[in-house]
């Protein structure tokens, strides 16, 4: 039922109030704890890799495709979200994938798994809890004006301080109550947010009229569309994959426990994660591309090193990991300054493509991990390999940069391009 506040035309222009007074507040505060515990839920498999692996007797390419396997559902899923977002709306299309989580981790911790195979059943359910990216952002995002879509971006997808919740806890309760047990101990904060999600979130009032599947089509047409989802490629794709393949990165090379693994990669997660929103203020401030282009130039150079001395102590490694982790998720902040302004009609669509883009990068980046190690014995390829994807990307940008300036960034007022 739409409430009076729904019934106000949403800003589409600068409305001159603070960013607190020009939204939705308790649409913003459910969009980041929908976001957030089901971040926790996506990448739990990483954390408890090394337990399962062991238990399981897995190789390290069936370790890194099992963590894996989340992401890539999650991507292909964000793109249905996103069709059903401008169709149905962000939050019925939000619970629709909360309810499909909660039961799926509900029959896996009663039935238990017990095979590689099940592993991999579980992981394409938490595709679903990966997928709520392309729901909070426009959920959020739909209730500010263009010069607030970065903090409102920013602070809806903070919500992948999430992945800093399974990093610390999923081994330590997995080595007190065993692994499958952890899908059950999981439920308690799904279904708890899930009330307050129900209860709190509202869908904004400047909808998108629903359009014809046919339509989407069009938006593929833009090369913008395609720009934006390598250029979150890297950075969301980065921030992910090395969410899930740390724990196994450091159980490997520096023999620590699973607990200690978790607890090395929640520090670099939670870097990532506090900065995002920062990212998303400093592109309000400076623009997007300017942000962007930095995050790409630092980002390469730390994966760089990562490649070449990162195996050398696990003070430097863990160094290096928190730097590139905050560097990406600054970049996470200021892509979707960007996206929601070139694209505000269809930014459910585009929030599901550009997601699709991201998980795909941490899909890549986590099972090639795996792969690489198998084939090579070191990670060392595969992280050099990434750096030279941060450069290519550091490429597009710098070959569309004027053209946004002077076109469509041109025509919005008070924003930063």
């Amino acid at each position: 039922m739409a409430s009076t506040a729904m019934m106000q035309d949403a800003p589409t222009i600068p409305t001159g109030k603070p960013f607190w007074q020009s939204g939705h507040r308790p649409t913003l505060l459910a969009a980041f704890l929908y976001f957030d515990v089901s971040f926790m839920c996506w990448v739990m498999l990483g954390p408890l890799a090394p337990i399962i692996s062991k238990e399981l007797g897995l190789d390290p390419a069936q370790k890194g495709f099992m963590v894996a396997v989340p992401t890539l559902a999650g991507a292909v899923i964000r793109l249905i979200n996103g069709l059903m977002v401008d169709r149905i709306g962000p939050k019925l299309t939000g619970t629709i994938n909360q309810i499909i989580v909660i039961a799926g981790l509900a029959f896996a911790w009663w039935f238990g798994v017990s095979s590689y195979e099940g592993t991999l059943a579980v992981g394409v359910i938490l595709g679903f809890a990966g997928a709520s990216f392309a729901v909070s952002l426009p959920l959020a995002g739909r209730w500010y004006p263009p010069e607030h879509q970065g903090k409102a971006m920013g602070i809806a997808g903070m919500g992948n301080s999430g992945t800093v919740f399974a990093a610390l806890f999923a081994a330590l309760l997995a080595k007190a109550y065993g692994w499958n047990n952890v899908f059950g101990l999981a439920l308690i904060p799904l279904i708890l947010i899930f009330g307050y999600y129900l209860f709190a979130a509202k869908d904004s009032p400047d909808q998108p009229a629903p359009k014809p599947l046919s339509a989407y089509a069009t938006v593929l047409k833009e090369a913008d569309a395609w720009w934006f989802m390598l250029f979150y490629f890297v950075t969301f794709g980065g921030f992910v994959g090395l969410s899930s393949s740390l724990p196994t990165f450091y159980a490997d090379t520096f023999k620590v426990t699973p607990v200690i693994a978790g607890y090395c990669t929640a520090a670099a997660v939670f870097v990532g994660s506090l900065l995002r929103p920062v990212g998303g203020a400093l592109a309000d401030r400076f623009g997007g591309i300017k942000t962007l282009t930095i995050v790409y130039i630092v980002a390469a150079v730390l994966l760089g090193a990562i490649a070449m001395v990162a195996t050398s102590g696990l003070a430097l490694a863990f160094s290096l990991f928190v730097a590139v982790m905050g560097m990406l998720g600054v970049g996470n902040g200021a892509v979707f300054q960007l996206v929601p302004q070139r694209f505000r009609k269809e930014i459910g669509v585009m929030t599901g493509l550009v997601g699709f883009g991201g998980g795909l990068g941490g899909f890549y980046l986590a099972s090639s991990l795996g792969a690489i190690k198998k084939a090579t014995g070191s990670t060392s390829i595969g992280f050099l390999i990434f750096a030279a994807l941060a450069v290519v990307a550091l490429i597009g940008l710098t070959m569309v940069k004027s053209r946004w300036r002077t076109t469509w960034g041109a025509a919005i007022p008070g924003a930063r391009i």
